[in-house]
């Protein structure tokens, strides 16, 4: 790495409880609070996550003091003279160490994943979960409307996807590529849920941001299905679409039955149109597919959307050891 990191920068250490709350009690859709262990009378050792560090990347026009997590391979160091791929995922927390677990495992049956350098898009310090992530991963503001539905949209801010969207542009992206051996030309978008919408939302307003996008359970319908308007208008004005993208959802995504979700709640109906429409506008430069998960749903769908997805984008070949 470049001597010229100014931000804060180390290694990425948890706590055994903390860790394991990250990976497994962490919802996308909303959070709950994971249960309070009881911790051993004596300090228990920290657990790091190898080859992973943090980085402060405040955003220069808000200010907003976001982390970027890096992990890289463990080959990392030997293979000096080689650029790698470079795959981002949003919901860091949570992403990231599902990733790099997942990653450690699939080799196991004769396939495997490139080397590729990993980034998890953290969130705002301070703020709750829904907060940050409402507010960065959302193209439109429902709460602009009068007769919003409460129950629905619950957090303070949302609709700056477009602010967050230029961040990564003008600094993530850059920071990633002077100060890692990363190759963006070779560029993997990962995202679920909301981080799936905000992919659809940069795939439709700046598409050569990355090359490939992965989107699990993207939510389409929110703001009574506004990215359609997106996709409307990004039609009306270019003749192509140059990406290559892989939509997934489960087959349990279907209608809520539960009055308090938006009645347009159907992940998997919205995923299929979406790809439909995709295709309908036949943009020469675009390869779209898709995927459903049998037998997963909105909260269990995680883990099979990044295996299958990251041994979509990028097939490795051979022996690898990503530990």
């Amino acid at each position: 790495m470049s001597s010229r990191i100014s931000s804060l920068s180390q290694a990425l250490t948890f706590p055994l409880l903390a860790l394991l709350a990250l990976a497994l009690g962490l919802g996308l859709a909303g959070c709950g609070h994971a249960p309070t262990a009881r911790l051993p009378a004596t300090q228990p050792e920290p657990v790091a996550l190898t080859h992973t560090f943090v980085h402060q990347l405040p955003a220069s026009d808000s200010g907003r003091k976001y982390w970027l997590w890096v992990s890289v391979p463990s080959q990392y160091e030997q293979i000096k003279d080689k650029t790698l791929p470079v795959v981002f995922t949003t919901d860091a927390p949570y992403s990231l160490p599902l990733i790099r677990g997942i990653n450690a495992m699939v080799g196991n049956q004769g396939r495997n994943i490139e080397p590729f350098i990993l980034v998890g898009l953290g969130y705002e310090p301070g703020l709750p979960l829904s907060g940050s992530r409402s507010r960065d991963y959302t193209p439109t503001n429902p709460l602009r409307k009068p007769d919003y539905k409460r129950e629905v949209y619950r957090a303070a801010a949302y609709g700056e996807a477009a602010s967050y969207r230029d961040y990564l542009e003008r600094q993530v992206l850059p920071f990633v590529r002077e100060n890692y051996r990363a190759d963006l030309s070779r560029s993997t978008f990962v995202g679920q849920s909301y981080g799936g919408l905000f992919g659809a939302f940069v795939l439709l307003t700046r598409p050569g941001l990355f090359q490939t996008y992965l989107l699990g359970s993207p939510s389409l319908w929110f703001d009574e299905r506004a990215i359609w308007e997106i996709e409307s208008r990004y039609a009306s004005q270019h003749q192509d679409l140059k990406a290559r993208v892989r939509l997934y959802a489960g087959s349990f995504e279907t209608d809520r039955p539960e009055p308090r979700y938006t009645p347009n709640w159907n992940l998997l109906g919205d995923m299929k149109e979406f790809e439909a429409l995709l295709r309908s506008r036949r943009y020469p430069g675009l390869e779209i597919s898709s995927e459903t998960l049998a037998g997963e749903d909105h909260r269990t769908m995680g883990p099979t959307f990044f295996t299958q997805g990251l041994l979509w984008a990028l097939p490795g070949y051979g022996p690898y050891d990503p530990s």
